[in-house]
């Protein structure tokens, strides 16, 4: 079966694991690929890129050597193409012209790469979440319009065969009328340790990485991938994980935000350099339901493990039973009558990554091909990383919010409409 039926078959049609050849020296070159943040999800994004035979790389930018070094390494292998090596993703658009960019830095470095890219003329590849704040996001969807560039967020479970089949089943109605929705991420874990800061490694420009934000000391837990739990950089587990699963439950409704937010929480057990909360709960109330976020990195739930390494996904609560829409588990309906089967249907993921990069990445191919809005346009990305944001804004400030979602503004409330952007540092100018 070949990618283009594949992904025309319901996931219903079988469980078999999705996996594509590497294309090497013989790829088809017909777009100028560049990857900004060539660290280990960069990686994952670039090989599907290239193995869809329709990328010609002529740039690597990073502002650590390192990972520019084993990047280079690994892809010499993989294709003929020689590709640039950058520091600054500025002087790679203005020397390179890629038609292409992949956006795989840490989060606060998104808005502004990806608007520079659409800018000079590139499509966007941009990874979740789309920004650090709201205003960011709100920003990347205007240059889109105004470009006319496709700019695909890497919510990859929108193209995922299960969550696919999973959303027709809930679609149906099969679970009946769902009143509530229970999305949740539970790691184990432990108080964790002080690390001591330190000099930068002598390959990293550690000024450039931290960029528009605040400029702290460097420490090995940070960099690389340690960021997201550091709150000047990213926002935590909800910013990370969350946004997958906000993202699930707006793919579902028809609804396009919530009107009211809480979230709590806090650093009950952590005792490490991180300041994300280990625990939190958020709720989001709609119009026709109400949506709740939990995570916890301490004390790993095994009572709720639907499959040996993880406690994840969503519950949807309707009057027909309860709908499990999982990861690697894939998703499970438990009928409320008893009598009735369960029903379940196995994941389909790519290896080694256990996600469906390649899938989507053939989908944003797709949507540049026919100058459409891709499965995951930035608005939808946008949307549901604000779903994160905003459980963030309400656990910095202490209270709840409410959200005009059609203006995107807090009610009434100005101390809390000035989370929705921040100051950026030095030379960086916000994006509006």
């Amino acid at each position: 079966m070949n990618r283009s039926d594949f992904l025309k078959t319901s996931a219903l049609a079988g469980a078999a694991v999705v996996t594509r050849p590497l294309i090497t020296l013989a790829q088809q070159s017909t777009y100028r690929t560049a990857l900004v943040g060539a660290g280990w999800w960069g990686n994952n994004i670039l090989r599907c890129a290239m193995q869809s035979g329709q990328s010609k790389l002529v740039a690597l930018c990073d502002v650590d050597q390192r990972q520019l070094t084993k990047t280079a390494e690994e892809f010499s292998k993989l294709t003929s193409d020689k590709p640039k090596i950058y520091r600054d993703f500025r002087e790679m658009l203005s020397r390179e012209k890629p038609e292409i960019v992949i956006v795989a830095t840490p989060d606060h470095w998104h808005p502004l790469i990806a608007i520079e890219a659409m800018k000079q003329g590139a499509h966007v590849y941009v990874e979740k979440p789309v920004g650090h704040t709201i205003n960011e996001g709100r920003a990347m969807v205007k240059t889109a319009r105004q470009t006319g560039k496709v700019c695909q967020v890497g919510t990859h479970r929108r193209v995922s065969p299960h969550n696919v089949s999973g959303m027709e089943f809930l679609k149906s109605g099969k679970a009946g009328k769902i009143g509530m929705a229970r999305a949740f991420v539970h790691y184990a874990g432990g108080a964790g340790q002080k690390v001591a800061d330190e000099e930068a490694p002598k390959e990293l420009d550690w000024n450039f990485w931290c960029g528009p934000a605040p400029l702290r000391a460097y420490n090995r837990t940070m960099h690389p991938r340690g960021f997201r739990n550091y709150l000047d950089y990213a926002n935590g587990t909800l910013g990370d994980w969350g946004i997958h699963w906000m993202d699930q439950i707006l793919w579902w409704t028809e609804e396009k935000y919530p009107k009211k937010v809480f979230s709590t929480g806090g650093r009950a057990i952590k005792q490490d350099n991180t300041d994300a909360p280990d625990h939190q709960v958020t709720s989001f109330e709609f119009e026709d339901f109400t949506a709740v976020w939990e995570h916890r990195t301490f004390a790993g739930n095994n009572a709720e493990k639907t499959h040996p390494q993880q406690a994840v996904g969503v519950y949807f609560y309707g009057t027909e039973g309860t709908f499990h829409m999982g990861w690697m588990d894939g998703w499970t309906f438990y009928p409320a009558d008893s009598k009735k089967p369960v029903i379940h249907q196995d994941a389909q993921l790519n290896k080694p990554d256990d996600q469906n990069i390649a899938q989507l990445w053939d989908d944003f191919l797709k949507a540049i091909k026919t100058k459409s809005l891709p499965t995951c346009d930035i608005e939808i990305g946008h949307r549901s990383t604000n779903m994160a944001l905003l459980g963030m804004l309400s656990y910095k400030l202490g209270r709840s919010v409410e959200w005009d979602g059609e203006k995107e503004v807090i009610k009434g409330d100005a101390e809390a409409n000035k989370l929705l952007s921040r100051e950026y540092r030095g030379e960086w100018k916000y994006p509006v």
